[in-house]
């Protein structure tokens, strides 16, 4: 009988501690927070769960394995592989969630996935600019603006990209397959047309009408087709008019060379394309919202996030749920840390969802599912590791307190610091403090 009203009050102490989340839905869809307050919170949250799992579950287990004869190095070894282990599977368990969905629950993983997503797509098109003569040259500074306007093309086979006569509306560069470069002799329908040149991937063509602003001299036409790079006349002009670099490369090849192919000597491409590729961590408000909408609406996208909170959860729920003994020595200040922190968070992620085009009986559903696994993950905790004194449950509650730690550092502190900036770093400490109080009033 005494198990069941222990394993009752588990249940009721996961049931308070994951509640938050809900009151941080209803909060983040029918009101408003603001950013400082967001900032505030979840840092005072991170503060009390550091706090928390340096006192409460380390330094206690340490102790506990003191007393089986363990020594001091061998105590701080096993703590630590528990500990690194539960950060890896979390860390590495959310960032595959965040790849298929996950990441637009909060701003900051959002960034981070679209950054990545970002320099994944520049990464082919920066080492194909490589090695364009053309635009080697460009400073690191004139990168930046090149992979955004840039964009892919393809020509069937037998299609012809432009006649001469036509407008000089783009350059382009050969990425694949090749280009006849056609004189414009034809006199009468019969006659052959003449080949005056054939590109090559690297190859450059249509710079000289982008620069001078004339009719195409000649037609393009490829009989195996192939894929291009094309960049718009006027955003070229643009990245001309404000580059001294690209208007001296561009001037460069235009006397240098008729049509011909190009090569990258004395510069490394592998170098080229590290340097552009640093170039690509900005991100702009349309950027993110496109990729907000996008991802939402990807397969599979809903059970990420559903997955994604529910990771987020679980960790700390089992060490709330394993470190009850009787109320007198239950591990207050990871509650609050957790009831805090979901509050500020569940605000965010139904805001962001909300955004990507999910209704609230979705995002109520997902922390209603919370909830539950919230509690049955308390009394997990309780039931295989809390009244167990073996090795296995004491390694199994490091690798729950890795995982909340790899929390705390993957999410709620760096949300805090986007929210609220570097100021964020006081309630943290405030937080730590108060874990502090505790745990000296419960030796006390």
């Amino acid at each position: 009988m005494q198990n069941y009203t222990e394993l009752f009050y588990v249940l009721l102490m996961g049931l308070f501690t994951t509640s938050s989340s809900m009151l941080g839905a209803v909060i983040g869809l029918y009101t408003t927070l603001s950013k400082k307050i967001i900032s505030g919170i979840l840092a005072f949250a991170a503060g009390s769960l550091i706090g928390s799992l340096v006192i409460d579950l380390s330094y206690k287990s340490a102790l506990e394995l003191l007393r089986k004869g363990f020594s001091l190095n061998s105590a701080w070894l096993f703590i630590a592989a528990g500990f690194a282990t539960g950060a890896v599977i979390y860390l590495y368990s959310s960032l595959y969630l965040e790849k298929r969905g996950a990441a637009i629950r909060r701003p900051t993983q959002l960034y981070e996935f679209a950054v990545s997503l970002k320099q994944e797509k520049a990464k082919e098109i920066a080492g194909w600019l490589s090695k364009c003569e053309l635009l080697h040259h460009l400073s690191t500074e004139a990168i930046e603006n090149i992979l955004p306007i840039v964009k892919q093309r393809t020509i069937n086979p037998g299609e012809i990209l432009f006649k001469a006569g036509d407008p000089s509306d783009a350059l382009y560069i050969v990425i694949d397959g090749k280009i006849e470069v056609i004189a414009d002799t034809i006199n009468n329908k019969n006659e052959k047309a003449t080949v005056i040149a054939n590109l090559e991937p690297g190859s450059t063509f249509g710079e000289m009408g982008v620069l001078s602003g004339g009719v195409r001299t000649a037609t393009i036409k490829s009989t195996s087709g192939a894929k291009l790079l094309e960049i718009g006349r006027e955003d070229f002009k643009k990245l001309v008019d404000s580059d001294q670099n690209i208007e001296i490369a561009a001037l460069h090849l235009s006397h240098e060379r008729s049509i011909a192919n190009l090569s990258v000597e004395g510069i490394k491409a592998d170098t080229w394309v590290k340097v552009a590729m640093n170039n690509l961590n900005h991100i702009s408000k349309s950027e993110r919202n496109k990729l907000l909408v996008e991802t939402g609406n990807a397969k599979g996208a809903g059970l990420a996030i559903v997955l994604g909170n529910i990771l987020d959860t679980i960790p700390g729920c089992i060490v709330i749920g394993s470190a009850f003994h009787g109320f007198g020595n239950m591990s207050f200040t990871l509650m609050l840390g957790m009831f805090l922190g979901g509050i500020p968070e569940a605000a965010v992620s139904a805001v962001m969802l909300t955004k990507a085009g999910y209704n609230k009986k979705f995002i109520f559903g997902i922390w209603s599912v919370v909830l539950i696994v919230g509690m049955f993950s308390a009394i997990a905790g309780k039931q295989f590791i809390g009244n167990s004194d073996s090795l296995l449950a004491l390694f199994f509650e490091a690798v729950a307190g890795g995982a909340v730690l790899a929390l705390v550092s993957h999410t709620m502190i760096p949300e805090a610091i986007h929210e609220g900036g570097s100021k964020a770093v006081l309630p943290t400490v405030a937080g730590f403090l108060l874990a502090l109080f505790f745990a000296m009033n419960e030796v006390a």
